[in-house]
């Protein structure tokens, strides 16, 4: 037994091959980027992401720059106008440095002016209720990047992101849901039924396929930066925070609420800078929010802290007197909201609308609420017997509704 030796296995022809195989195996890292990059490229190309935060923003940011302009109406030719102390030379003179453009400074003429500031308002209105939103995104965008270059100086920051905000929207199918546009393709496609559909050629179908993917790619790029704005909107305003003394001592919103240009409600201003304590923790509160924002969207998280902000930009807005940037801030947040969220909002005010009397409830079936008498087996009721013809109709008619139901 101790002089026994073990034999030794001879190699066989399978051994070389398993082995090569085990070299050419990518390992779990490469296997997980891999992964990754594809579930990427599916996501970027398979299917337009957040297409009611899309609409969302173009509904939010249509409406307030509609807002501005009307509340702006008796004062437009002090900020934009031939009349402004700004002058149409003074504008060209500063474009000529910075290498903005503006429709307004292409003349002089008040007849000029008073028609761009028309076609602005119906632009801005069309925008708003997606009607041909592809070529009233960039109109949009032309007015608002015209009217803001015209009158730089004369901003309160909520505008600077509104006209981002009106660029990026260019880039993004914004009228998909809640527009005109989607309301008549819902309308032409009901029209068509079951119409055959026209058969296209090899090269048009591969056309086709190239510009809806391409419109997608733009779509998921276009929201992908509004966030990344938004994100580096908030993280940047957070450190420029966590830098400045009085922020650190929980001080900077006292002597905010005592500056005369940020106090449109005097009384209401002392009033909140009397609990100095409720100041100092809304301040820190502030800053947290802003520089945490980035870090919490991608779990449950973001939701209570998107309500945070959104109670912090009201309070901007009621407080300092700054509604635009406000409004503009708030609508930006929305597209961090899911579709589902803005799916189940529109069920439930469908419903509450609908328990008020305020939109018609849905038909039901006509005798769903009552069984018809019946003969005996073999036997038609009485209707049947008075009207054969009518019984016939009837359950062909009953027939032909279920079998349209289960199709």
């Amino acid at each position: 037994m101790g002089n026994e030796q073990i034999p030794q296995t001879a190699p066989t022809a399978t051994t070389p091959h398993r082995s090569r195989s085990q070299q050419t195996a990518p390992p779990g890292a490469a296997q997980w980027l891999a992964d990754r990059i594809s579930a990427a490229g599916e996501l970027l190309t398979g299917r337009p992401v957040s297409l009611y935060a899309a609409s969302v923003l173009r509904i939010g940011y249509g409406l307030l720059y509609l807002v501005f302009l009307l509340r702006e109406f008796p004062h437009r030719d002090e900020i934009w106008g031939p009349g402004s102390p700004w002058t149409p030379s003074l504008a060209r003179q500063l474009f000529d440095q910075t290498g903005w453009h503006s429709i307004l400074t292409l003349s002089d003429s008040r007849a000029y002016f008073e028609l761009c500031y028309v076609m602005a308002l119906v632009t801005s209105a069309l925008f708003t209720l997606g009607w041909r939103t592809r070529v009233m995104s960039i109109f949009f965008a032309v007015v608002v990047t015209s009217f803001h270059a015209r009158a730089i100086f004369m901003t309160d920051g909520g505008d600077n992101l509104l006209l981002l905000m009106a660029v990026y929207l260019v880039l993004t199918a914004c009228g998909r849901r809640w527009s005109l546009d989607a309301r008549r393709d819902r309308l032409k496609t009901a029209r068509a039924g079951n119409s055959p559909q026209p058969v296209r050629s090899y090269s048009a179908q591969q056309l086709r396929d190239a510009r809806i993917t391409l419109t997608t790619v733009v779509h998921n790029c276009g929201m992908f930066v509004i966030a990344a704005q938004v994100c580096f909107l908030y993280g940047s305003a957070g450190l420029y925070k966590v830098q400045g003394a009085s922020w650190g001592s929980g001080t900077a919103l006292h002597y905010v609420l005592n500056l005369e240009l940020f106090r449109p409600w005097p009384a209401l201003s002392h009033l909140v800078d009397e609990h100095t304590i409720l100041i100092a923790i809304a301040g820190y509160m502030t800053v947290l929010l802003q520089v945490a924002f980035p870090f919490v969207l991608f779990g449950r998280l973001k939701y209570p802290v998107l309500a945070m902000l959104l109670g912090m930009h009201i309070g901007i807005a009621v407080l300092l007197g700054l509604p635009l940037f406000s409004g503009a801030m708030i609508i930006a947040d929305a597209v961090f909201l899911p579709d589902r969220f803005y799916t189940f909002l529109a069920h439930l005010s469908r419903r509450a609308a609908q328990r008020t009397g305020m939109w018609p409830a849905p038909e039901r079936a006509t005798g769903s609420g009552s069984v018809p008498s019946q003969g005996r087996p073999g036997v038609l009721s009485s209707t049947h017997r008075a009207n054969p013809a009518v019984a016939v109709q009837k359950d062909t008619t009953s027939a032909a509704g279920l079998a349209s139901d289960q199709s």
